[in-house]
């Protein structure tokens, strides 16, 4: 399978993601982060160093979990253009369609 080229937005948003985990981080030991997220060492390398700039939802929440960051820290940090704290929340289901309770 080819994987289409990444745009210089989603270099640079894998950048700031690895930059704001390895802040996080802080002084842990890469090993032990990773252990704690359930991910290998060289993962969270390779995402720390821009390698892997586009890692699965569930790796960075993970992550995010090992390292006491909210989704939203990470993608008000990590976003092309930050994200407004006022703006309205869109739902992710349509207004036509009844919720089953």
């Amino acid at each position: 399978m080819v994987r289409t080229p990444l745009t210089p937005e989603e270099r640079l948003r894998g950048e700031r993601l690895g930059a704001l985990l390895r802040a996080a981080r802080g002084e842990r030991s890469m090993a032990a982060v990773a252990a704690s997220a359930g991910i290998s060492a060289e993962t969270l390398r390779k995402i720390e160093t821009g390698r892997a700039p586009t890692p699965a939802f569930f790796t960075v929440a993970a992550l995010a979990g090992a390292l006491g960051l909210s989704m939203d820290e990470i993608l008000g940090r990590c976003a092309a253009e930050p994200v407004a704290a006022s703006a309205p929340a869109r739902s992710a289901v349509p207004a036509a369609v009844p919720l089953i309770a």
